[in-house]
C-alpha cells in the first residue's frame, strides 16, 4: 500500500498526498472509482529514477469526503494546480488515467499547466463517455446511497470488476472497495458518480491541439468502458505518435497490465535524456 501522510486544506477539502523516490519529479493522478493506490503495483518501478506525487482526488480515498461536496471534474484540475504550487512543479512527467486523464488535460488546456511529458491511458477525455448505470445513479443517487450495506457491496464489487479485463484479486477489490463502505463512504461513491457530467470534457475537447511536450496514449484493447477507437481518436489530437494497444487489459490497466504501464514511462525517460 501507498503512504499518504501528507494532507493539504484546498478549497475547503482536505487532499492526502504522498511522495517517494528520488530525481526529478513525476506526478500520478488516479481516476474514478479508484485512489492512488492503482498506483501501488507501478511507482516502486519509477521511484529510483523520479519523485513520485501521488495523491487522492477530492472526494475519493482517503481525501475528505462530505454532504455536498463538489467532486466532480470541475474542481479536480484546480486542485492538481493547486498542489503543483504547493510542491513548487514546474513541468514534472505526468502518468494520468480515467478521470485523471481529464484532470490532467483540463489542467493543460484550461489552467496552463505544463508537463516534461504525459503519458495517458483509457482517459476520459472524449465524448461520449457515461455508462447506462452511471445515468441511472444520477437520476436515484438518494435511493442508491441509503441501500443496505449488503446490497451496495455487492454492487460496488460488480461494478468494479467490469473495468478490468482479469478477475480483479480479493486483495485489490478490498482496497477499492474500502474506502466506499459505510456511512461516509457508501454515499461518497454514489456522490461521485452522480455528478459526472459530459459538459467537464465537453469545454476542453474543443481546445484539444498536439500537446507541447512528448505524449504516450496507451489503451486497454478489451476497454468495455472507454472503447480502444477513443484512444486513437484521443492521441491523434494531442499526440504526434501512434496509440499504444495494451493486450489482454481492460480499462483497469494497473490491475490487468502493469508492466506495460511501467514499460511505457521508462522509454518516456530514457527518451528525454
Amino acid at each position: 500500500m501507498l503512504d499518504l501522510p501528507n494532507t493539504s486544506m484546498i478549497e475547503g477539502n482536505a487532499v492526502r498526498w504522498g511522495k517517494c523516490g528520488d530525481g526529478p519529479p513525476l506526478v500520478a493522478i488516479h481516476g474514478t472509482p479508484f485512489s492512488s493506490q492503482v498506483w501501488r503495483r507501478i511507482v516502486p518501478h519509477l521511484a529510483d529514477r523520479r519523485t513520485v506525487y501521488y495523491f487522492d482526488l477530492v472526494g475519493y480515498g482517503r481525501s475528505q469526503m462530505r454532504e455536498g461536496q463538489d467532486v466532480s471534474l470541475a474542481v479536480q484540475n484546480r486542485v492538481l494546480a493547486a498542489l503543483f504550487e504547493e510542491w513548487g512543479l514546474a513541468r514534472p512527467d505526468v502518468l494520468a488515467h480515467d478521470f485523471g486523464g481529464a484532470t490532467a488535460l483540463r489542467a493543460y488546456y484550461l489552467d496552463g499547466l505544463r508537463y516534461a511529458s504525459l503519458t495517458i491511458f483509457d482517459a476520459v477525455a472524449l465524448a461520449p463517455w457515461g455508462s447506462p448505470f452511471v445515468q441511472h445513479v444520477r437520476l436515484h443517487e438518494t435511493a442508491f446511497a441509503k441501500m443496505p450495506d449488503y446490497m451496495h457491496r455487492a454492487l460496488l464489487e460488480a461494478y468494479l470488476q467490469t473495468a478490468a479485463h482479469n478477475p480483479l484479486s480479493a486483495e485489490a477489490m478490498d482496497i477499492y472497495c474500502a474506502p466506499w463502505l459505510g456511512p461516509v463512504g457508501q454515499p461518497a461513491f454514489y456522490r461521485q458518480i452522480a455528478q459526472m457530467d459530459q459538459k467537464y470534457t465537453d469545454e476542453v475537447q474543443k481546445l484539444y491541439r498536439t500537446m507541447d511536450c512528448p505524449v504516450t496514449v496507451l489503451w486497454g484493447e478489451k476497454d468495455d468502458w472507454l472503447p480502444y477507437e477513443q484512444g486513437k481518436a484521443l492521441t491523434a489530437l494531442i499526440s504526434g505518435h501512434a496509440c499504444v494497444a495494451v493486450s489482454d487489459a481492460g480499462h483497469l490497466v494497473q490491475e490487468d497490465r502493469p508492466e506495460a504501464i511501467v514499460a511505457a514511462v521508462l522509454k518516456q525517460m530514457a527518451a528525454s535524456q
